[in-house]
């Protein structure tokens, strides 16, 4: 991991899981040594326009983002699947790292993510609002906040994805490849650098 890899070198790894609870993050965390925060309320996105997981953002140690949010892995697990590796953007991350040498320019990664459109950021309220009642223990109130947040924002992830388990559906099931493939029908948008852009 780059995390054990680079820690002498000043670099640290910090995960955030948009989960519901701990014990929704405790089985991927195995094996895992730096830390990983739990953001129900989906801070995270909403600060820094993240509309997929995962996503990585660089952030050097005088708190500029140096690499914007860009799809990564840290295994190629996915790879068959996503189309993307994971060597290429952790080889960037080591250059950056032991040499500084940044993979975009300051100004390039300042206009690579878009801001939020309004009907984004009315999802991430709907999304918040039902998670809420969820925890509360009303599913009604719920499902018609996660069901309008999915309306809103049809191709974020962190909404339509990060409600399957909440409503009961499988995020590993039919409805997420359904889903995954009318994001591809809809030249598969994201706010953020793709997986083989600026690694």
């Amino acid at each position: 991991m780059l995390h054990d890899e680079l820690g002498a070198d000043g670099f640290a790894v910090i995960g955030v899981a948009l989960d519901d609870s701990v014990d929704d993050v405790r089985p991927w965390t195995d094996g895992i040594t730096f830390p990983v925060l739990i953001d129900p309320q989906h801070t995270l996105t909403e600060t820094y326009a993240i509309s997929n997981v995962p996503t990585v953002v660089w952030i050097d140690e005088d708190d500029h983002i140096v690499r914007p949010n860009g799809v990564a892995f840290g295994t190629d697990t996915f790879k068959e699947f996503t189309g993307v590796e994971s060597e290429p953007h952790k080889d960037a991350v080591r250059r950056w790292v032991r040499t500084g040498e940044v993979p975009i320019d300051a100004e390039s990664a300042r206009s690579a993510v878009g801001d939020l459109s309004d009907d984004e950021v009315l999802a991430r309220l709907h999304f918040r609002i039902a998670a809420q009642a969820r925890r509360d223990g009303r599913d009604d109130v719920a499902q018609r906040h996660f069901a309008r947040a999915g309306e809103l924002a049809p191709f974020d992830w962190t909404i339509r994805r990060a409600a399957l388990p909440l409503t009961g559906d499988d995020p590993f099931g039919q409805t997420f490849f359904d889903m995954y493939g009318e994001w591809q029908a809809a030249g598969s948008p994201y706010h953020g650098l793709a997986g083989t852009d600026a690694v």
